[in-house]
């Protein structure tokens, strides 16, 4: 999953995009209110956690300028000033989440998780498809009850295939989710990680199907399951 970071303090966003990248997260950050649409623009991020006291535009800003063009992306606010009428205006301005600063980092990932899952309509922490398995907790695929061994770029792409399971995913949206700024994105590079992750699958029950022209469709053979 791709996330967006808003934090202007710059020592906070480099440890925090660190720990999160470390949990398997693709991270943007950015460091002023005025850079959100530009990052939002640039990448498909499933959701922002976004600091209040930022230069430029203010985090407040940000969010309703967000909810005005109608974009639903989960927002987890975080402040070091919350209190009560802080967060009621948050929320009612859109934000789905408030953390007050300091906070601990395990923390902060459940929530993350919790907010994802909403996003994807799901509620247990688990998802399957077929003998595949992740764990949106642990962060960790397994196969037929085995841990499934995954390069960054290979954990990213399964989990984009596995949360939209029996959907079609385009090769365009698979490279904007996986992608950080840094990095130069490569979408004929997909399907090298493709058919990286269709060798670990082998002998399994799951399978990438390719709809030529459409994407890529995450589906298993088990009609039980």
């Amino acid at each position: 999953m791709r996330l967006l970071l808003v934090e202007d303090n710059r020592e906070l966003a480099d440890w925090l995009s660190k720990t999160l990248r470390q949990a398997s997260y693709v991270v943007d950050v950015v460091h002023d209110g005025e850079d959100v649409e530009h990052a939002l623009a640039a990448g498909d991020h499933a959701l922002i956690i976004l600091d209040l006291a930022l230069p430029r535009m203010g985090g407040m800003e940000v969010l309703k300028r967000l909810r005005a063009r109608g974009n639903p992306v989960p927002v987890i606010v975080l402040t070091a000033n919350a209190s009560l009428d802080g967060r009621v205006k948050g929320l009612n301005e859109g934000a789905d989440d408030y953390l007050a600063k300091p906070f601990q980092i395990e923390e902060l990932e459940a929530r993350i998780r919790v907010q994802l899952r909403r996003a994807n309509d799901r509620t247990a922490p688990v998802i399957a498809c077929g003998d595949l398995v992740f764990d949106t907790n642990t962060r960790l695929f397994s196969l037929a009850g085995a841990t499934l061994t995954l390069t960054p770029r290979e954990h990213a792409v399964l989990e984009q295939l596995v949360v939209k399971a029996g959907r079609t995913v385009s090769k365009t949206a698979l490279s904007a989710a996986i992608y950080d700024f840094e990095t130069d994105a490569d979408p004929s590079a997909i399907e090298i990680y493709v058919h990286r992750l269709r060798k670990k699958l082998e002998g399994s029950r799951v399978q990438i199907a390719t709809l030529r022209g459409l994407g890529y469709l995450l589906r298993h053979d088990d009609p039980a399951l």
